[in-house]
């Protein structure tokens, strides 16, 4: 594992990127631990990493964000959450936060959510009074709750990597999102209160109404998707079909998903699928190569030789996924550690469903940590702030994650009690 990891950041050093890094480290490897004769499986192994059919909801899911970005949906939620808590003090720093929780039930990604509420609310509350660096960090932070709440692109790998059930995970993964973005809410109200920030107009409640009204789209996305799953209308792969399909026609009744959007939508659902592919083929050289040599059954025996207490291991895995996440994009941490995971998790009896909400939270927890975190890279190309004014900013917030975090990790109930009232076992 050390001179997989050792192969691997020195690649990176370099600037190759992560996708060729990993498939490249695992076939050195291979070769310096003297298997180069398995090296003719590989393509096999990399067309077994994507063949798989559960993996068709990610271009539709991708597909049905853009469909809902692209068709006027996001900026109908903003003016939704902003007619909710716009009026109370830092009242577009409470918008940010409550547009993020209701943009995750559309778009799957946190990078998009970044992207779509951070061009229109970190402008927003410059303008407003409020730092470019807090909106920025705040963007970046709520856009973690985006992975947590149905339809979500890390859990539908997690679930791919590991067997664990998609349906229950989406499920899963609604409260602890609903207690970050209270958390979120929470913080940006006293830092909104203690510093004075401004108030927007109160909106009369018949503006309300309308603005429910015009939200209403959007927010039934996640519903139908995690309502048609329960009852055993239709599976995970084919909601998310659906949801393209209510995408598509939710943008055609408002007259606003011309030809020209469509075609957007189609391509960067196209690049963003394929880059998604590519690092999944490449990583499963890597784990093919860790099996071989069964570092996940080693590695597992050492923490556990460490201390067989379930708290301790715990802390030992999560400490290990948050320092890999600071280097690392989400995906290409779960493939690369997901061996040894899946051992861990059943050597300390941990249910798999809880255990991959937590492996989902600290694995895009990274994406708000320098020195790569996309999301961080992306709210500062937007407010033109640096990354270290940026990354300042969400240090406090990064400790409400941690407690979310510890919460998931203890108390089982936060994750299995929903999907166990809503999926019982037979």
């Amino acid at each position: 594992m050390i001179g997989f990891l050792g192969i691997f950041l020195f690649f990176l050093i370099l600037g190759i990127p992560i996708s060729l890094a990993l498939g490249t480290g695992g076939l050195i490897y291979l070769y310096l631990t003297g298997n180069g004769a398995l090296v003719m499986a590989l393509p096999q192994r990399m067309l077994a990493g994507v063949d798989q059919f559960v993996l068709l909801t990610i271009p539709l899911f991708l597909l049905a964000g853009s469909l809902m970005n692209l068709g006027g949906l996001s900026g109908r939620m903003i003016g939704f959450a902003n007619a909710l808590v716009g009026h109370f003090r830092g009242g577009l720093s409470l918008v940010t936060v409550l547009a993020s929780t209701l943009f995750a039930g559309i778009s799957g990604s946190a990078i998009a959510q970044a992207s779509a509420i951070g061009s229109f609310m970190i402008p927003a509350m410059a303008k407003q009074g409020i730092p470019a660096a807090y909106g920025a960090a705040l963007v970046a932070m709520s856009a973690v709750i985006d992975p947590l709440i149905p339809p979500s692109i890390t859990m539908i790998i997690f679930g791919v990597l590991s067997g664990a059930s998609i349906a229950q995970m989406f499920i899963a993964g609604v409260i602890p999102g609903i207690l970050l973005a209270l958390g979120l809410l929470g913080y940006a109200w006293l830092k909104a209160a203690r510093n004075d920030y401004p108030r927007m107009p109160r909106v009369p409640w018949n503006e309300r109404g309308k603005a429910l009204v015009a939200a209403i789209p959007a927010l039934m996305l996640p519903v139908i998707i995690v309502g048609g799953v329960k009852f055993g209308i239709f599976t995970v792969t084919e909601s998310a079909a659906v949801a393209v399909g209510y995408a598509f026609l939710v943008g055609a009744m408002h007259r606003e998903l011309s030809m020209a959007k469509l075609w957007q939508a189609l391509y960067t659902t196209a690049i963003a699928t394929s880059g998604l592919l590519f690092i999944l083929a490449m990583a499963s050289i890597v784990a093919f190569a860790l099996t071989i040599e069964q570092v996940p059954t080693k590695f597992a025996d050492t923490l556990l030789s460490i201390s067989d207490n379930k708290l301790v291991v715990l802390l030992m895995i999560n400490i290990m996924l948050l320092i890999l996440g600071k280097f690392l994009e989400p995906i290409s941490v779960m493939i690369v550690t997901m061996p040894i995971l899946l051992k861990v998790a059943d050597m300390i009896d941990m249910d798999l469903v809880q255990f991959g909400v937590m492996v989902t939270l600290n694995v895009v927890i990274g994406m708000v940590t320098p020195p790569v975190g996309v999301c961080l890279f992306v709210v500062c190309a937007i407010s033109g702030q640096s990354l270290g004014a940026v990354s300042r900013e969400v240090l406090p917030m990064f400790l409400i994650c941690l407690a979310l975090l510890a919460l998931i990790a203890l108390v089982p109930a936060v994750t299995l009690w929903l999907p166990h009232l809503m999926m019982p076992a037979p």
